[in-house]
């Protein structure tokens, strides 16, 4: 089987839209959400839809918990904003789906996170080499992927293994879909191949004017648009 691995969404239709014709290309069988599929972007209700409608597995992140009603001091300023539009604009349907999200899935031979698998609700950031090796004994699986960094990376629990390949264990950042953050504006997924165990890194080009525009239209604040296009 081949999973499309998205993770971090944020509202960015354009970017979803392209995410899921290119993982349809690469003959992905099914699709997973890492989570925070709502939160600075201008399209909350049209991502979340086509998440519930299309994806077999997601899990929860730490915008679409705050969306969903669960304070988050780590959110920033810019990122409250949006945080507090999308509140408004999503139904109690919508917010009930959101709030009802696990942490954590098993299924397929990994694990899937939005954030780390040792403390899946306090949403870490892991910034070092030690942060990210604590990971490997909080999952039992052969694979681990997570988002929330907006960052691709891919991480070996053996010193020198750089790919994914049998016989070693890997925590995986699958990037950002809607929002890049590694100075580079394409959306980022992950193509997991399960019966060959390997992972292919997704990069592509989107139309990030086209959610600019509508970030700017939407009212919320002006760098929330302009990093789109710097991929910060």
């Amino acid at each position: 089987m081949r999973l499309a691995v998205f993770s971090d969404i944020h509202a960015n239709l354009p970017a979803l839209q392209k995410a899921l014709q290119v993982a349809e290309a690469h003959g992905a069988d099914a699709l997973v959400n890492l989570g925070d599929v709502v939160g600075y972007g201008p399209s909350p209700v049209e991502c979340l839809d086509v998440v519930r409608k299309e994806f077999a597995i997601n899990v929860l992140g730490n915008h679409d918990a705050a969306v969903a009603g669960e304070p988050d001091k780590a959110i920033p300023p810019d990122g409250q904003k949006a945080v507090d539009l999308h509140r408004t604009l999503l139904d109690a349907d919508r917010l009930e789906w959101l709030a009802s999200l696990p942490y954590t899935v098993e299924a397929h031979g990994a694990t899937f996170v939005h954030a780390a698998p040792d403390e899946p609700d306090q949403w870490p950031r892991l910034e070092t080499l030690r942060d990210t090796q604590r990971q490997f004994a909080a999952f039992e699986t052969d694979i681990c992927f997570i988002g929330h960094s907006h960052r691709q990376a891919i991480v070996s629990e053996s010193l020198g293994v750089f790919r994914v390949r049998p016989g070693h264990r890997f925590l995986v950042n699958v990037g950002s879909v809607g929002q890049p953050r590694d100075r580079d504006p394409r959306l980022g997924f992950a193509l997991f191949d399960t019966d060959a165990f390997a992972v292919h890194l997704v990069r592509e080009h989107y139309d990030h004017a086209q959610t600019e525009a509508a970030i700017l239209k939407a009212g919320l604040p002006k760098r929330l648009a302009t990093r789109l296009r710097a991929g910060t």
